[in-house]
């Protein structure tokens, strides 16, 4: 199918004029195939047609609202964003559309188009300077791509399948402009695999269009750390593929003469072939283009007048290469869209006069000027990044500090019973660990010394008896109060006499302090070995029998219960019964 600008005229007077064809009575895939003629239509147009062109694109936007399909309308939202952040008068507003392009998508689960609209996003942001804000998108944008997605049922394999190259290519755009060119060529790799498999003419004469930009790109970049033989093969790779994009440039949508070949049409081409092998040659076709194509983009402006210049030179009219690209700095001095390509249009311009007698200066000025800016704009990017991440670990600091608070007990600064819940279960759970014991702790007297002295007192011996059960026990074990004057302690792999033993230490480290502190508690203590397929509530249960049995005998002291079926107790004491006590008096108790 050959279709030009004056076919595309033809069709929508046919819409516009005949009183019977409304765009009501147009289908879905009508309305979508349209939008996507004018986009093709709309980006290479003077500002008198691009607006006219946006004017009916949003004539058939509207009528997707109307209709209410969620697909078609994503599909004209992306479309009319599209056309606007091409057209310098109309970018301001496409930030409307790219909004409502990005919540529709995210409410109706359109992934691929959500993707799409960060790299668009991330476009506009370019547009302002804001590099950080459209490394952002595109980074929402990949992440959104990075697994393989199930294709939407209701669009079609095909349909979906341009629809991801769309916005895997838009994404690479992004990527371009920003000088992630080894990135940019992941990403246009994997929409050559989708355009391949599914692409129409128009589809792949854009993608190899997209990667012959990015490869000229790439090699300028080359150029400036030095890096002369990796340069020219880009350009060598970007002159084949504006070659081989000859064949569906004839069948694509783009406006075009039909007895001209696309690199005498397409300034990205041409100037693929003149960087490639610069020679006067090329001059006639590329001045042509550049006096012709009056809204050409600013990546364009920028590579046709580095090759224009390259030519010129080679042919002994250096002024005219000199004039070439001053014009091109002077026009582009306010666009922020390109930041990679301006440093080599400046480095280009530099690089020219820096033996002229009458402007040297200045050019090395102002390259040295676009570097520095650059350096400051990556610095403001990591200001920015730290800025985000000291946020990030503010917010993670302070959502672990009310965590904890909501975990810990704030009188004792020990676990609480929310804590003690949590690691007993998971305890309970984890064979590793095993064998368990699980004691609990009571305080002797405590209620005498509230009623004699009070209850800040109270709280201090509190206070006093936690931190020693922490000192005397080991880091692995897990101490938590219970509630009012009572403990819970946990020893992971400890059997029945280890533990024993290790809370014989508290209980005389308490005995022992100095009355002023102590204020006379004393502690009684109940161990248990956990029991298999016991329960967090049976074992506490346990353990506070033990406890009462050991306060029942006197206090300061420890009782360890053990049931005959008890596994860390391979020798139950005889008489046999259903609970045995071990009891444990201090030395000046007896």
């Amino acid at each position: 199918m050959n279709r030009g600008c004056a076919p595309l005229r033809d069709d929508t007077a046919a819409v516009r004029e005949d009183p019977v064809t409304t765009l009501g009575e147009v289908s879905d895939a009508w309305l979508v195939g349209r939008a996507r003629e004018l986009n093709a239509v709309g980006q290479h147009s003077a500002p008198a047609g691009q607006s006219s062109t946006i004017r009916e694109a949003d004539n058939l936007l509207n009528e997707a609202q109307r209709r209410g399909e969620p697909r078609i309308v994503a599909q004209l939202l992306r479309h009319c964003a599209a056309l606007r952040l091409t057209t310098a008068e109309l970018v301001d507003s496409a930030d409307m559309l790219l909004d409502e392009l990005l919540s529709h998508t995210k409410r109706h689960g359109l992934e691929v188009l959500q993707a799409d609209a960060h790299a668009l996003r991330g476009r506009r942001a370019l547009l302002v300077g804001a590099e950080d804000n459209a490394l952002t998108e595109v980074a929402h944008g990949l992440a959104m791509l990075d697994e393989e997605l199930a294709p939407d049922r209701t669009l079609g394999r095909r349909s979906w399948e341009r629809l991801l190259a769309t916005s895997l290519i838009d994404i690479g755009l992004v990527l371009t402009q920003l000088g992630v060119y080894e990135m940019a060529d992941e990403v246009m790799a994997r929409a050559h695999q989708r355009i391949r498999e599914s692409g129409g003419p128009h589809e792949i004469a854009v993608h190899m269009i997209n990667r012959c930009r990015m490869q000229l790109g790439w090699g300028l970049r080359l150029e400036r750390v030095g890096l002369q033989d990796e340069a020219a093969s880009q350009f060598s790779t970007a002159s084949a593929l504006a070659v081989a994009v000859e064949g569906p440039w004839r069948e694509s949508l783009f406006p075009r003469v039909s007895n001209r070949t696309a690199a005498e049409q397409m300034p990205v081409l041409g100037a693929a072939h003149a960087l490639a092998s610069p020679s006067a040659d090329h001059i006639t076709r590329l001045e042509e283009m550049r006096h012709l194509d009056r809204s050409m983009h600013p990546r364009e402006q920028i590579i046709m007048a580095i090759a224009l210049s390259r030519c010129l030179v080679r042919g002994d009219h250096r002024d005219d290469a000199v004039r070439v690209l001053s014009e091109t700095l002077t026009s582009l001095s306010h666009d922020t869209s390109e930041p990679t390509l301006r440093i080599s249009l400046a480095r280009e311009f530099a690089l020219l006069t820096e033996l002229a007698p009458d402007r040297p200066r200045d050019a090395l000025r102002d390259y040295a000027l676009e570097l520095e800016t650059e350096l400051w704009a990556m610095r403001e990017a990591r200001v920015s990044t730290l800025a985000t991440r000291l946020e990030n670990s503010r917010l993670s600091h302070k959502h672990d500090a009310i965590t904890r608070q909501a975990r810990e007990d704030p009188l004792t600064g020990l676990s609480n019973r929310r804590a003690l819940d949590d690691r007993l279960e998971t305890l309970l759970g984890a064979p590793e660990v095993q064998p368990l014991a699980v004691a609990l702790v009571d305080l002797d007297g405590f209620k005498g010394v509230n009623d004699r002295c009070s209850h800040a007192e109270g709280d201090d011996v509190l206070r006093t008896v936690a931190r020693h059960l922490r000192d005397t026990l080991r880091t692995d074990d897990f101490v938590a109060r219970y509630g009012g004057d009572e403990f819970v302690v946990l020893l992971p792999g400890a059997t029945l006499s280890a533990a024993e033993a290790a809370l014989h230490r508290t209980v005389e480290a308490v005995d022992g302090l100095a009355p002023e502190k102590s204020r006379g508690v004393t502690l009684s203590i109940g161990v248990v070995a956990m029991r298999p397929q016991e329960s967090a509530a049976q074992v506490l249960a346990r353990a506070d029998a033990a406890m009462y049995q050991a306060k029942r005998n006197g206090g300061n002291r420890v009782t360890a219960l053990s049931g005959v079926n008890d596994r860390t107790e391979p020798h139950p004491v005889e008489p046999p019964s259903e609970i045995d006590q071990a009891v444990w008096i201090p030395p000046d108790a007896r």
